[in-house]
């Protein structure tokens, strides 16, 4: 298991590419044999790849590493978001969770609230985060697995939500760019999405402050009633605006009173 320094050598690596074990050293505040001793115990693991006075992240570990340094970027207001999500959840009823980080937050929420519910998901996080609970029911869609995000798309998974109902979906977004439009980083992922919310009751969209304003390449769908978007910061006047106009309910979790 990898220590404090080790993950932040890791995700030092990912984020900046190769660098030298000097840089590592003065970025980290730790001696230089203090560096090396870690990057040793990381090249025994595959984490890392050791060159001449230098290091990177192994090619094979990229896609991990990915899904861990999005899990703790603008951690805290993730768990704000899932707080306010969890005021939603009621007892008996079958939700949806989809694989995206700010949801995985509510998911280890819901593992401490102690409420039987039954959870589908095509999340292999989410569902590894709620196995061997009591209370919780878990049910997860097959298909082609998504590594980047470690989610269960393509054609059986659709065909498999074409035949489930469920009362509430919690749904991550990539982006949602100031006209409104929900948008995904990956084709499959973006129509996964869409029959999800056509298969929910209700669907609340979880997106950190730092998505809203953005668009990525494919759309899911558009805000507009009877979507519950559920946020760590207000919108730009242009998003509120449009917010405002398709009905969209607002919750703005931001450690004080929420807004809807």
């Amino acid at each position: 298991m990898m220590n404090e320094r080790q993950t932040r050598i890791r995700d030092l690596l990912f984020d900046r590419g190769e660098l030298q074990v000097n840089d590592i050293a003065e970025y980290l505040g730790a001696s230089l044999a203090t560096v090396r001793r870690d990057l040793t115990d990381l090249e025994k693991t595959g984490v890392i790849v050791r060159t001449h006075g230098a290091a990177r992240i192994a090619a094979e570990m990229r896609t991990e590493v990915a899904f861990g340094a999005r899990e703790q970027h603008n951690l805290a207001a993730k768990r704000l978001i899932a707080s306010a999500a969890a005021e939603h959840l009621r007892e008996g009823t079958t939700i949806f969770l989809d694989a995206g980080t700010t949801v995985l937050q509510l998911a280890r929420k819901i593992k401490l609230m102690g409420m039987p519910i039954t959870v589908f998901t095509n999340g292999i996080v989410v569902a590894q985060e709620l196995a061997n609970i009591d209370h919780i029911t878990i049910c997860m869609l097959g298909g082609r697995l998504r590594p980047q995000n470690m989610s269960m798309v393509g054609p059986l998974a659709q065909a498999m939500l074409d035949n489930i109902y469920f009362d509430q979906l919690f749904l991550g977004a990539s982006a949602i760019a100031d006209d409104g439009w929900i948008t995904s980083h990956d084709a499959e992922e973006a129509r996964v999405n869409q029959r999800m919310v056509e298969r929910a009751k209700q669907t609340f969209v979880l997106c950190d402050a730092g998505k809203l304003g953005e668009r990525a390449t494919y759309s899911v769908l558009r805000l507009g009633e009877p979507l519950h978007l559920i946020t760590s910061a207000p919108p730009s006047s242009e998003l509120l605006g449009h917010i405002r106009d398709s009905a969209t309910s607002l919750t703005v979790a931001n450690g004080e009173a929420n807004d809807a």
